[in-house]
């Protein structure tokens, strides 16, 4: 699940670790890969076979060796799931972060479903 994913990866970036692998999930992977196309993660692979596969996960770091990321605020869990439509999506941060939704056409940012005119369930908030 894309809520373990999340933690693992706050984790890493409080102890500056450089990398993190984690179980594959068709779910992480496209999760990790909009963080990825974000700029909040240097880089996002699939490694292994069968039930060996994992998603190998590099950190990005700034020039003084701080995380780009924050913090991410999970907003939908498995008890509690938020649905938003287009109209309702607003700016995380103002304009600083980012919201992240799962639509029926995948995982997208809140700027592109604005932009697409698609609402969908809000996954999380970084910034």
């Amino acid at each position: 699940m894309y809520i373990d994913t999340l933690i693992r990866i706050m984790n890493a970036l409080q102890r500056n670790k450089e990398r993190v692998k984690v179980p594959y999930s068709k779910m992480d992977l496209e999760v990790l890969d909009s963080l990825a196309k974000y700029n909040y993660l240097d880089e996002v692979s699939r490694k292994g076979r069968g039930v060996k596969r994992i998603i190998d996960i590099k950190l990005k770091y700034d020039q003084e060796h701080k995380p780009v990321i924050s913090s991410i605020k999970l907003i939908s869990r498995p008890s509690k799931k938020i649905y938003l439509g287009w109209r309702d999506i607003k700016k995380s941060k103002q304009g600083y972060g980012n919201y992240f939704l799962s639509t029926p056409k995948g995982i997208m940012s809140g700027y592109e479903a604005r932009k697409n005119k698609i609402g969908g369930e809000l996954l999380f908030e970084i910034w």
